[in-house]
């Protein structure tokens, strides 16, 4: 029997994340959440039962009735939860849309920094690609991407998504830009 939209569990990841310098200081991006919370309400409102991961930003304290929202701020909460959720395998689709952190510190540092410091060298290492998981949790789960390069021209825009699509094994890749103060998107599958 086929399924009918309110049978579908939609996971969405939205906002920002954050990876620890020290005790206090973090490394962020300047994600909003904004589109994550436009696709649950938009994915709610057609009838799916929503789950969002809801990462700090701008909107992080926005609730959508009817969308069940776990809130998170660091990289690892984001893995864990993530991990956690897709394993179950109650969901149709997840929709990565949440701006990941890239880099984090080569060494942990447990204790905050001296703020005396003439000077703090930060060696950066590349964080694990969360969106390369997705199928490896769930190899039937529809799997939507985004990539955000925010000056890219069209012909970059659709090389970058490309490239994330067959790397991660997704369904679909949203690769969008806001090169000179215009939002553009183009939808890869």
């Amino acid at each position: 029997m086929k399924k009918s939209a309110t049978d579908k569990r939609i996971l969405i990841t939205a906002g920002s994340s954050w990876v620890a310098l020290d005790k206090v200081r973090i490394i962020g991006n300047t994600a909003s959440g904004k589109t994550g919370l436009i696709l649950a309400e938009k994915l709610k409102n057609s009838g799916a039962k929503v789950t969002l991961l809801l990462g700090p930003g701008e909107f992080s304290n926005v609730r959508i009735p009817g969308v069940k929202t776990i809130s998170f701020r660091y990289f690892p909460e984001l893995k864990s939860l993530l991990s956690r959720e897709i394993k179950k395998k109650a969901y149709s689709a997840v929709i990565h849309a949440a701006a990941v952190s890239d880099y984090r510190p080569g060494k942990a540092i447990p204790y905050k920094v001296s703020s005396q410091l003439n000077r703090w060298k930060i060696i950066l290492v590349p964080t694990e690609k969360l969106i390369d998981s997705l199928k490896k949790y769930s190899p039937g789960l529809i799997a939507v991407g985004f990539k955000f390069e925010p000056d890219a021209k069209k012909a970059k825009l659709l090389e970058e998504g490309a490239s994330l699509l067959k790397r991660s094994n997704l369904d679909m890749v949203v690769a969008n830009s806001s090169r000179n103060g215009a939002y553009q998107a183009y939808i890869l599958d």
